[in-house]
């Protein structure tokens, strides 16, 4: 028995004490703690829901071990709680609980516009595996690193847990800490602890943002349990636990400076990943396809409607290419076209559309940008766009002309 009642406070023992009575049993389930708090006013017991007490799916042991239960003389089904409240009299020098802050299904929702590209095949087939096997997603933003990974996992209905990573996330944030909950200082079990215990995938987005910090993580990337210092706890993790993580980046900083804040992350760190996925832009095909999806869901029908989807992904296109010339320092992400696309539904107009998605980026960026979409509106020939817009260089092999004796 995990729980003793010497380690439960007068308030928390009124609860045992009474949902004990009230059932007559000491395995009780969620749905009947949860019934039996509602009708008679006590307070949720989070503490009693949580892994230390936990026996199996959704059923829980009261921590009745030692102690008289005393069953009140009543044929009243109900218990009638106290006016007042019993006064905290034990000070406990560390949790005496450790409460999850996850509850329910976790399962990502299916997005009805997504579209497979890239490597989606691939992480799905890593996720329904349920094998142990570590994935960096490295790729420019808005190119649907996150959303494939959600995606794989509504697919096979597996749990996703992500960790949104900064360069402040610490042991505490990832692994747990203290917490203080009505009243009582308890352990909370941070996301990695929830994601390797319930078996899940753990989404560490935008970790080349972190910093040494996360090196607590190492022996979890090798697929071995983490020892908890604070709580004396080892936990192993659950069969089908994985990590995938996202980055814009490699993981050793941004060479051209677009990624801000982005870090140089530990070797060690990165080898602890077997394979590194390189997502890019979808294809035009896939891209439409996309738009077409957000279109349809927005209610945007009409032959005008399909005909401004296709010129923003020839737009984006040729941007893009223009990008990976060096011709210009800005990008068109699949993520920024959908923008585009909902900003039209609301104004249903085309130029407020791109002008509202753009407004982001510098003046000249932008006019260009527009100017550059007015031509593939009206069907002109864009394809030496690109070549203008780079500056030639200046070249060395020019002779020099002597003013002198000219």
């Amino acid at each position: 028995m995990k729980g003793k009642m010497t380690t439960l406070n007068n308030i928390q023992k009124e609860v045992v004490e009474a949902l004990h009575a009230h059932y007559g049993k000491s395995e009780i389930s969620r749905s009947e703690i949860n019934k039996f708090v509602k009708e008679n006013g006590f307070k949720n017991p989070s503490w009693l829901k949580s892994s230390t007490y936990k026996i199996g799916r959704g059923m829980y042991q009261l921590p009745i071990d030692g102690i008289d239960i005393k069953v009140p003389q009543t044929t009243d089904s109900k218990v009638t709680q106290k006016t007042e409240t019993a006064p905290v009299t034990e000070t406990v020098n560390q949790a005496a609980f450790i409460v999850s802050s996850l509850t329910g299904n976790i399962v990502p929702v299916k997005d009805p516009v997504f579209v497979p590209w890239g490597h989606y095949k691939d992480i799905k087939q890593i996720v329904s595996s349920k094998q142990f096997y570590p994935i960096f997603i490295t790729g420019l933003s808005g190119n649907g690193k996150t959303m494939n990974v959600q995606q794989a996992c509504a697919q096979t209905k597996r749990e996703c847990i992500r960790v949104n990573i900064t360069i402040e996330t610490d042991e505490d944030d990832l692994l747990g800490g203290y917490r203080l909950q009505d009243g009582q200082t308890v352990w909370q079990n941070g996301p990695v602890i929830e994601a390797m215990e319930r078996g899940a995938l753990l989404l560490l987005d935008e970790i080349d943002l972190a910093s040494n910090k996360v090196m607590c993580l190492q022996p979890i990337l090798e697929g071995n349990g983490v020892f908890l210092k604070k709580i004396n706890k080892f936990v192993a993790p659950a069969d089908g636990f994985n990590v995938i993580a996202t980055a814009n980046t490699k993981g050793q900083g941004s060479e051209d400076g677009k990624f801000i804040g982005t870090n140089i992350l530990n070797e060690a760190f990165l080898e602890r990943f077997p394979i590194t996925v390189e997502q890019t832009y979808p294809t035009n095909k896939i891209e439409n396809k996309i738009l077409s999806n957000v279109m349809s869901k927005r209610n945007l029908t009409r032959k005008v409607d399909e005909e401004f989807g296709k010129n923003l992904v020839t737009w984006a296109d040729v941007i893009r290419k223009t990008f990976y010339e060096g011709g210009v320092d800005e990008i068109i992400s699949t993520r920024r076209l959908v923008h585009i696309i909902e900003a039209f539904a609301i104004f249903k107009d085309k130029m407020k559309a791109i002008e509202l998605c753009t407004n982001r980026f510098d003046t000249d960026t932008k006019t260009s940008f527009a100017d550059l979409y007015t031509k593939i509106d009206g069907g002109e020939d864009v394809t030496s766009w690109g070549q203008a817009t780079i500056e030639p260089e200046d070249s060395d092999d020019s002779e020099e002309v002597d003013p002198i004796n000219q």
